[in-house]
């Protein structure tokens, strides 16, 4: 949670994300802090291409947990939901990241360690993530990997 509010910050987001304001919010701290903006060696150049990549993290981020990204993904989330088991989950902090069978992963945040170890001592762990998990919390995915069949 502290990562969105901090992204959300950068951002000038105050509640829901419109990818429209975000978009345009993104153009004008790419045009301030863009590292060609500076001359080679000057100490403006390294903090601006560290602020750039940090800029660039927060959109791709935001837009990942923005209404209308989730609403156009809905459907895809709810088969893999419903249909695919679960590989692997890490909890750190208030993440919990999932990697279903087919090799996507996504992150669940706010989810506390109390709901993790429920989780982790369940006896059907994906009906318990179904459950609990998958409709109660932020999510967004974080990566796909393709399985190699053998």
């Amino acid at each position: 949670m502290k990562r969105i509010n901090e992204y959300k910050k950068m951002f000038s987001v105050e509640n829901d994300i419109e990818l429209k304001s975000l978009k345009s919010s993104y153009r004008n701290l790419v045009k301030e802090w863009h590292p060609d903006k500076f001359q080679e060696g000057d100490a403006k150049r390294e903090e601006a291409e560290i602020k750039s990549r940090q800029i660039i993290d927060g959109y791709h981020f935001l837009v990942s947990i923005a209404p209308e990204t989730k609403a156009t993904n809905a459907e895809e989330y709810k088969t893999l939901t419903s249909v695919s088991g679960i590989l692997d989950f890490q909890h750190n902090g208030l993440l919990l990241e999932i990697t279903f069978l087919d090799g996507t992963t996504y992150e669940y945040f706010g989810v506390p360690k109390k709901v993790y170890i429920k989780m982790i001592n369940s006896d059907k762990i994906y009906r318990f993530a179904k459950r609990n998990i998958f409709g109660t919390y932020m999510y967004r995915k974080s990566k796909k990997t393709t399985q190699e069949v053998s």
